[in-house]
């Protein structure tokens, strides 16, 4: 963003800033507007007259004007923020785009109209237009084939949530056990410390309980009806009945549209429209199962919504009618443990590898990690692997580098590289190439001597907490 607004290329420039809520989007832009010297405008729900006032009485206060300007319609607006940059180039934010469009659909192409234009007055005029919004699947359009806006964006720039490892520093937990717990409830979303539970933070690991009691399970707090204002807060969301079953469907660990459809009890071309429209808004992800082309893994993107389909929601009542949650959360811990921690963990490891393993560790460079699902004919079953590694060897790419097995709460043997090297040898029989594949064992307790030993011999790579927020 500070190349964007220092280009000193005349002309105006466009660039759109995405982001789910609370990732710190606008406090990002209004600290680049103060060190620019730019201009800031938040826009509100609204009519389209009341954000033509608004915007009028902002450029006012920003040029000094003893009167407040009324721009009658947004060709009008979109000259006087433009008639901002006549001497330099200006840094222009308009936070919360989407409200404006809603009131008038035509703004993007008024915009299109004057940033299109690349002779004449238009290249008197500097301004560094920042589009700024969270309504993810609004947003992901506005510079899309069919856009107005489309081929003009300089920037299109989403902030996303905390890295697991930047997010354990910004709750300054140094416990990595503790940090795991604490992540798989809020995230990497930085507004969850400081507004919603106002810098509560769990002491140690023996807090961590009362930590969930005080802050996201009692009612009175704000992060409590988040994962709630989160699906209400996106437009293209219609039937939110329909959207919270989803939810709560891959919460409890349904990962397929099928098994989805089953769990909400409708059929799987009822749930195609949800699916695509919470992809669209970064609520959902959706990855491609490592062996199985065919089939695709759902998960939800923010911990919380996870967190509240998970424990939340099942005990509204009782948590909306009593004023301690303790009760409620001794009997959902477990449910915490298998259905939110232990994924969770899983989706850590994968993280860990796709940014912080050295290509020493594999053998080669890790480009494409994801889970993966192994047929077994001979037994008549199949095997989950939580961590598929693949990656390039020399000038080969799309090399198996290491399949893995994690567990959050379990101590890992021998069994456990048994099981990897079975599954390779089902890999292979299938003519896939095993050669360069290094199992690998991620745990949040730990590995017995025997695991350890082959580990120095070679025979496998082991991954605990420590190496997982501290290690390559």
């Amino acid at each position: 963003m500070t190349a964007f607004v220092s280009d000193e290329e005349p002309g105006p420039r466009l660039a759109v800033v995405s982001g789910r809520r609370r990732q710190g989007k606008s406090f990002l832009l209004e600290a680049l507007t103060e060190a620019t010297g730019g201009f800031y405008f938040a826009a509100v729900e609204g009519t389209q007259a009341e954000a033509l006032s608004l915007l009028g009485q902002e450029i006012a206060r920003f040029t000094g004007a003893s009167v407040p300007l009324r721009p009658q319609d947004w060709t009008e607006a979109v000259e006087l923020l433009f008639d901002l940059a006549a001497q330099r180039p200006v840094t222009i934010v308009i936070d919360e785009f989407p409200f404006l469009v809603r009131g008038d659909a035509s703004l993007p192409s008024r915009l299109q109209r004057a940033i299109g234009h690349r002779a004449g007055r238009y290249l008197l005029r500097h301004p560094r237009i920042l589009l700024c919004g969270s309504a993810m699947s609004f947003m992901g359009g506005l510079l899309s084939g069919t856009s107005p806006l489309y081929g003009r964006a300089g920037l299109n720039l989403v902030v996303h949530s905390l890295g697991y490892r930047e997010a354990a520093e910004f709750w300054n937990i140094t416990d990595p056990r503790l940090a795991v717990l604490t992540h798989a409830v809020v995230g990497g979303t930085p507004a969850y410390r400081r507004e919603f539970v106002a810098d509560d933070v769990p002491a140690g690991l023996d807090d961590f309980d009362d930590w969930v009691c005080r802050t996201v399970l009692n009612p009175m707090r704000p992060i409590h009806d988040e994962a709630d204002f989160l699906l209400a807060a996106e437009p293209d969301v219609r039937d939110r009945a329909l959207y919270h079953s989803v939810l709560a469907a891959v919460a409890s660990g349904n990962h397929t549209s099928g098994g989805i459809a089953s769990a909400v009890g409708r059929k799987a071309t009822d749930i195609s429209q949800p699916l695509t429209v919470l992809k669209r808004c970064g609520l959902l992800t959706v990855e491609a199962d490592a062996f199985r082309g065919n089939r695709s893994a759902y998960r939800i993107a923010e911990p919380l919504i996870t967190f509240h389909h998970a424990v939340v929601r099942p005990n509204q009542v009782r948590l909306t009618r009593r004023s301690n949650p303790a009760s409620a959360w001794a009997q959902e811990r477990d449910t915490f443990l298998s259905k939110v921690v232990g994924p969770h963990f899983e989706r850590l490891c994968r993280e860990w590898v796709s940014w912080h393993a050295e290509p020493d560790t594999f053998g080669g460079l890790p480009i494409e990690v994801t889970s993966g699902t192994v047929a077994d004919p001979a037994a008549r079953t199949s095997h989950e692997v939580d961590v598929v590694v693949r990656g390039a060897v020399g000038q080969d790419h799309g090399i198996l580098l290491s399949i893995g097995e994690a567990k959050w709460n379990k101590l890992m043997d021998v069994r456990h590289l048994d099981r990897l090297r079975h599954i390779l040898g089902l890999l292979a029989a299938r003519g896939i190439d095993t050669t360069h594949a290094r199992p690998a064992c991620y745990s949040g307790v730990g590995f017995t001597p025997d695991l350890q030993a082959a580990a120095k011999r070679g025979e496998v790579v082991l991954v605990d907490l420590g190496r997982l927020y501290g290690g390559a």
